[in-house]
């Protein structure tokens, strides 16, 4: 290689770096947000029930699980919200890049991911390890803090205007809100009967806490991806 190639590679690898160093900072910095949108919650929760009955059954209640984990128990339901550690881009074919907001400048399309993941709380509580959960929604955030959202289309919550939504704790309470709404709207459905007309022995004599029987909100059914076009905000 001449030092002229070496010269535009090494160019390419800083502006590399600091590009996803940038996008981390800010999902980094979000993923705070979110937290602080979730102690807020689960404040005004607790103010709001203070003169109802109280039991562990009937709180609100939000645990952080080390630095990129955070979890909110409510009405029988868990909600992870995880940060991803590492940046990603979108596939050439996904909706987002035919925006003209990633047209004017392809660095836009490179995002840090928070998932957000629904459980029953007890598949966590009686170790219920072949239980299912489900992603509910994904929170994407660039370089710019610009962000939408990836998620079921019974959400109600897709926030797909790339181009002109800043992610900040307005906009982290209106999607934290969404998905405990969403959550407590997504009940556990009885399974269909040809699913479970069938069982072992050895199911049978595994206690309770431990069985393994498979358990899921939409066990048996399906439960696809719904695919939205992405606004750009222009």
């Amino acid at each position: 290689m001449t030092d002229s190639t070496h010269k535009d590679l090494f160019s390419r690898i800083y502006s590399k770096s600091k590009l996803k160093q940038e996008v981390y900072k800010n999902t980094s910095e979000s993923f705070e947000v979110l937290n602080n949108v979730l102690q807020n919650i689960e404040s005004n929760y607790n103010k709001s029930t203070e003169n109802l009955e109280k039991s562990s059954d009937l709180s609100f209640e939000l645990k952080q699980n080390g630095k990129f984990e955070l979890e909110v128990k409510f009405g029988g339901d868990i909600l992870l919200f995880m940060m991803h550690t590492n940046i990603f881009e979108f596939p050439r074919k996904h909706s987002v890049m035919q925006t003209s907001y990633i047209k004017e400048d392809s660095n836009r399309s490179y995002c840090g991911v928070i998932y957000i993941y629904n459980f029953l709380a007890d598949s966590f509580k009686y170790n219920r390890v072949n239980d299912l959960g489900y992603l509910i929604g994904r929170i994407f955030i660039n370089n710019e803090k610009h962000y939408f959202v990836e998620g079921k289309k019974e959400l109600g919550f897709i926030y797909n205007n790339f181009g002109n939504n800043v992610i900040n704790s307005k906009s982290m309470e209106e999607i934290a809100t969404a998905a405990i709404d969403y959550t407590l709207n997504f009940d556990l459905l009885c399974p269909p009967y040809e699913t479970q007309k069938e069982i072992s022995v050895n199911l049978i004599k595994n206690t309770l806490d431990t069985i393994s029987i498979k358990t899921g909100k939409r066990i048996g059914f399906k439960f696809q991806a719904d695919n939205d076009n992405i606004e750009s905000g222009n």
